[in-house]
């Protein structure tokens, strides 16, 4: 017949090779997080006069490019995904100035062209950089700035958002919180770009871009991002729409429903 005491002693061991199992998970989580959030892809462009370079604080270049436009009302400061640069953006980037806008953007730390080491307060402060470049360099006033951020862009996006004015936010295939896109509920302390936090915060309108069937972050994500907004909000979820390539997906809708709020600013 089994003693209590040897259940308890089974039991007590039990937890402590979880407790010990969840330790090294969870600090296995944080030294890998930064190789996992920020995955440099291969550099698909060169130096040209199209980019500048931006000097940080802490001396650090910070690669950048701007698409202008004479005709456009707003200029996109534009936060790109983890898996790409400025020149695979440039690819793109076309298509927004042909719907009206002009687009400013830059490559996070050791992305493209860029110096040093990407983390969520480089990633950050960078964003900063940026949007001051636009209004002491390029001259566009705040309540023309329209800052967007994709994916990954959309921590350093709202980051930025709750900090310095702009006419609006948009936030596409964004997601709750870095960790989330992983392990659905938290589980580890450490979490990045905790976007569901600082929903509440922000105190200008915000346009939730998601599709319905993306697979890298899903759909979920951009809903609770949407409940959580208490600023006017506007949104465009896209019936089987993916996570890269929505806007070709959707067709002219998603250039209109941008558009339209946009235009509402």
């Amino acid at each position: 017949m089994i003693k209590m005491s040897d259940l308890f002693l089974s039991l007590i061991r039990i937890l402590a090779l979880l407790g010990i199992a969840y330790v090294l998970l969870a600090v296995g989580t944080h030294f890998l997080a930064g190789w996992m959030i920020f995955p440099r892809p291969p550099v698909k462009y060169e130096l040209g006069p199209d980019y500048v370079q931006l000097t940080a604080p802490d001396g650090v270049k910070i690669a950048a490019r701007h698409w202008p436009n004479p005709q456009a009302k707003h200029t996109l400061l534009y936060l790109h995904g983890n898996y790409e640069d400025l020149g695979s953006i440039g690819d793109y980037m076309p298509q927004f100035v042909a719907a009206g806008y002009a687009v400013f953007a830059i490559d996070y730390r050791r992305y493209g062209h860029s110096e040093g080491t990407p983390t969520e307060a480089n990633a950050c402060s960078d964003a900063a950089l940026a949007y001051e470049h636009m209004r002491t360099k390029l001259g566009v006033p705040a309540d023309r700035i329209v800052i967007f951020g994709y994916s990954l862009g959309s921590g350093p996006a709202v980051e930025l958002a709750r900090h310095q004015p702009a006419a609006g936010l948009v936030i596409q295939g964004a997601f709750t919180s870095a960790y989330r896109v992983m392990t659905t509920i938290p589980v580890f302390p450490g979490d990045k770009f905790v976007n569901i936090a600082k929903m509440p915060e922000l105190k200008l309108p915000v346009f939730v871009i998601h599709g319905k069937a993306d697979d890298t972050v899903p759909f979920w994500h951009g809903e609770k991002l949407y409940e959580a907004i208490t600023a006017r909000k506007g949104k465009l979820f896209v019936e089987g729409g993916p996570h890269a390539g929505l806007a070709d997906f959707t067709g002219p809708r998603y250039w209109e429903e941008l558009r339209k709020f946009t235009d509402s600013l």
